[in-house]
């Protein structure tokens, strides 16, 4: 049994904990979900919905009956889902290679690090560099095909676990789509026979 003591310590924990305080802090929090729209159904976007509709009547049949359909539905959005996960992975990854001026985080960091090293030097030497020199030690070479994929996925390591994750949970919807259709169907094929 909880105790006076330990509600009125939920109490305050739970006020304490229930997002941001500020105008700014509400703000930023709102534009969470809208990063990259992976979590709007298909169904409920105009450009997606009718797609998934399509594909949903070819997957059923031309006399498929309002359960069959139904269940054709699911198939669909799952793979509509699907493609649109991948999609989203395909326009990042090949937008970053098409950059000719990507550099990976941990060049630009050493790049920083290396003009806070030359303002010391300026400051102490008490003249500045010449710009040639200040570019020549700090100019980064750019990045070539595999090297540059490495990089990018370094860089990009948890935008693309969340795609990883998106294109599980499409996966696993549409095979349990999958199966619930085909289940039905073997149950319906016994009727038709007799």
């Amino acid at each position: 049994m909880t105790t006076h003591r330990q509600r009125r310590a939920n109490h305050a924990n739970a006020k304490s904990s229930t997002g941001p305080k500020t105008a700014r802090g509400k703000a930023r929090s709102a534009q969470n979900a809208l990063r990259h729209g992976l979590n709007v159904s298909v169904l409920t976007d105009p450009a997606l919905g009718p797609l998934a509709e399509v594909m949903a009547r070819r997957i059923a049949g031309p006399n498929a009956d309002a359960e069959a359909l139904d269940r054709a539905r699911r198939i669909a959005e799952a793979q509509v889902d699907l493609n649109r996960v991948r999609g989203c992975r395909r326009r990042l990854i090949t937008a970053l290679l098409a950059d000719p001026k990507y550099q990976p985080l941990q060049a630009l960091r050493l790049q920083h690090q290396l003009m806070k090293r030359i303002d010391r030097m300026e400051r102490f030497r008490g003249a500045p560099f010449e710009i040639d020199e200040i570019e020549e030690k700090i100019d980064l070479e750019p990045f070539e095909d595999n090297e540059k994929l490495a990089a990018i996925v370094e860089d990009r390591v948890s935008e693309l676990a969340a795609f990883e994750r998106y294109e599980r949970r499409a996966l696993s919807r549409r095979k349990s789509a999958i199966r619930s259709f085909d289940d039905r169907r073997c149950r319906e094929k016994p009727k038709r026979k007799a």
